[in-house]
């Protein structure tokens, strides 16, 4: 069993940055792929990014390339989101996810349902 626990959120304006932490419990994360979803009022949960077992592969929604960054610590049993340049419809609760995939296709993990563990979420407000 995996709990996490995202941490980092809050209100920004428009051009700002923040970073995200999302702390795992157990023993095995450095095994996971980790995931970040968001999802905007009224609106699906959607997939920001994705980072391989040893930090080797990355995957971003395009709505995101260039300005968010996935990184993870494994020592610390953390992944975190760099998000730079926020636009207004960055807002939304952030959700971290781990997978049990350990392969090197994380550009393959975008679903909700790939993702066997999740965190209870963080709210980002983007202000314009």
């Amino acid at each position: 069993q995996v709990q996490l626990v995202e941490s980092g959120g809050g209100f920004v304006q428009a051009g700002g940055s923040l970073r995200l932490s999302c702390a795992a419990s157990g023993r095995t994360f450095s095994s996971f792929t980790m995931g970040w979803f968001r999802q905007a009022p009224g609106k699906e949960r959607e997939f920001v990014a994705a980072i391989s077992w040893n930090g080797g592969s990355t995957n971003y929604v395009d709505s995101v390339k260039g300005r968010f960054t996935v990184s993870r610590d494994n020592a610390k049993n953390t992944v975190y989101l760099q998000m730079n340049s926020l636009k207004p419809e960055d807002t939304a609760v952030y959700y971290c996810a781990a997978s049990h995939y350990s392969g090197p296709y994380v550009y393959t993990l975008k679903e909700r349902r790939q993702y066997n563990y999740w965190g209870q979420g963080t709210q980002v407000t983007v202000s314009s």
